[in-house]
C-alpha cells in the first residue's frame, strides 16, 4: 500500500481536526512523527505528518479544503 503525505504542521490540534474529518468520511489515514517531541524536547519545532493511502489522496484534500484547512500551495 502506498501511503501519501496529506498534511505537515506544528499544530497537534489541526492534526486531530483533519483526523477527526477523514475518519468521519471512512477514509483511513496515519499520523507520523507523533512521538518526536521526545527527541525535540517538547519545544514544537519538527511538524507532524497525516498520511493516507494513494487512492484516498483526492478525496482526502477535498475534504482538508471544504473545511477550510490549508494544504500546501503545490499541491
Amino acid at each position: 500500500m502506498i501511503m501519501k503525505e496529506l498534511l505537515r504542521t506544528n499544530d497537534p490540534t489541526l492534526v486531530a481536526f483533519a483526523t477527526a474529518l477523514l475518519q468521519g468520511e471512512e477514509i483511513p489515514c496515519f499520523q507520523m512523527d507523533v512521538h518526536m517531541s521526545v527527541l525535540e524536547g517538547s519545544i514544537g519545532i519538527l511538524p507532524r505528518r497525516v498520511m493516507v493511502r494513494d487512492k484516498d489522496l483526492h478525496m482526502a484534500r477535498a475534504i482538508l479544503r471544504d473545511n477550510d484547512i490549508p494544504l500546501p500551495e503545490n499541491e
